[in-house]
């Protein structure tokens, strides 16, 4: 019995000269050699299988090397933090219903999957105060670099102008996509903790700023969008879901754009994923927008109904002419961010974040007094804020470490210039006497730095 072959030899000659390499090797050169299978034959060699028993404890000896929040005191934030999932969300995710099925093309089998759809889609554009929310994205920096694609269409434009406050990774993420269809980003800089745009020109298709920013400074969108729209350029707006909640809506500030990282609804840390991206938008830009949209109807009896509404993305159907090529949302995970939001409702929400500002502001008043240690900003913050140590971090990281506290972020990873910097993160999950703990804990850290008293324990 013989393979079936795509390609004759001559297909691939003449696919290689089309795209101007001469050989199939050509097309791996960027990929270290180190990196590449050097076996003469190209045959990959793998050791002899093992059975389920040596799998399984091989796999737990490596699970017990991971360390979770539930092992150590953690105020480690950054993009992804460690809020309570209550456990509602599982037995209602983990169901078949919700769990098995794929993508809901057949309306009349998939109501129940699209009307979590429509809901999760609502309560989103409720938080974001933007009309329209896609079914979600992949995670927060995806989305990041899909709206800059949203505006790059809407106004042909060559220029994103980044606030140095967004996430590393989105503008990672964007950075990367923007190369593919042409556009050149700019970073505009942080002072006393918040953006401060250069000014805008005529080629500017959007400014990407974030609220609240990596340091956990809360941004004046208001005046931020102004300055954009006046530029005739979009804005957009990678938020933070939870703070939403106190602070003024991205569509009452003037946003197009708002997205993010959804894992704070619901979503476990996960030792980093899965999670989901929520991607909201203007009426205008509906017919841009990444992904799928579920609407509401009614049938030929005039009962509710629900069906996909939109997919921009359909690059089986208009290949290099589609908006997006996301094949897949996080269902699932964004199932779990509107069970999230139902459980606690639009007063508890409120009530929550609330709470957050409160240990927040509780810990930004006692870990500044101690000796050595500064706010690295003044700004207003919700659950996250930025310190300025007198001591090298990543060893004060390694002394609290030691005594099971992880103090926060070393903000040096990405912020040279805040090369002792700390990022603290406070949720519902650390109360006043775990905060109480950090400060004892990081005092004596900062202190026998400070002394240059041996290695970190």
């Amino acid at each position: 019995m013989s393979s079936y072959v795509s390609a004759t030899a001559a297909d691939r000659r003449e696919m290689l000269a089309e795209i101007g390499v001469s050989s199939i090797e050509d097309l791996f050169a960027d990929i270290p050699a180190r990196l590449r299978l050097d076996a003469a034959d190209g045959a990959l060699r793998l050791d002899r299988g093992r059975s389920e028993q040596e799998v399984y404890e091989e796999l737990r000896a490596l699970a017990a090397r991971n360390i979770s929040t539930e092992d150590e005191l953690s105020f480690l934030g950054a993009g992804m933090y460690d809020h309570y999932v209550p456990a509602l969300i599982d037995s209602i995710i983990g169901r078949s219903e919700f769990l098995t099925p794929y993508t809901p093309y057949q309306p009349e089998i998939s109501q129940g999957g699209l009307q979590a759809m429509f809901e999760y889609q609502t309560a989103i554009s409720e938080l974001t105060g933007l009309p329209v929310s896609n079914a979600s994205v992949y995670e927060g920096p995806s989305a990041v670099g899909a709206a800059g694609y949203v505006a790059k269409l809407t106004n042909g434009r060559r220029r994103f102008v980044v606030s140095r406050g967004v996430h590393p990774h989105s503008r990672e993420t964007l950075l990367t996509l923007s190369r593919g269809y042409g556009m050149e980003v700019v970073e505009a800089p942080l002072r006393g903790g918040a953006t401060v745009l250069p000014e805008l020109d005529g080629d500017v298709s959007a400014i990407v700023v974030q609220q609240p920013n990596f340091l956990g400074a809360v941004e004046d969108l208001t005046e931020l969008a102004s300055a954009a729209r006046d530029a005739g350029a979009l804005t957009i707006c990678a938020c933070d879901p939870l703070p939403l909640a106190l602070l003024k809506s991205p569509g009452e500030c003037g946003v197009d754009l708002a997205v993010g990282e959804g894992q704070t609804l619901g979503n476990r840390l996960d030792f980093g994923g899965p999670s989901f991206g929520f991607f909201t938008a203007t009426e205008a830009l509906l017919r841009r927008m990444p992904g799928r949209i579920a609407g509401e109807t009614r049938d030929v009896d005039g009962k509710r109904g629900f069906v996909l509404t939109l997919q921009t993305r359909e690059q089986h159907i208009r290949r290099e002419k589609a908006t997006s090529n996301i094949c897949t949302s996080q269902a699932l995970n964004a199932l779990a961010g509107v069970i999230y939001l139902s459980w606690l409702g639009k007063r508890g929400i409120v009530e929550l974040t609330e709470l957050m500002v409160k240990r927040t502001a509780y810990a930004r008043a006692r870990l500044t007094a101690i000796p050595g240690v500064a706010l690295l900003h003044e700004r207003p913050v919700v659950r996250e804020f930025a310190l300025a140590l007198d001591a090298p971090a990543g060893r004060v990281i390694d002394r609290c470490l030691a005594h099971g506290v992880n103090p926060g972020y070393a903000l040096g990873t990405d912020y040279p210039e805040h090369e002792d910097g700390l990022l603290v993160a406070i949720t519902e999950r650390r109360t006043r006497a775990d905060i109480d703990r950090l400060v004892d804990v990081l005092g004596a850290a900062v202190a026998a730095e400070r002394a240059n008293v041996g290695a970190p324990a």
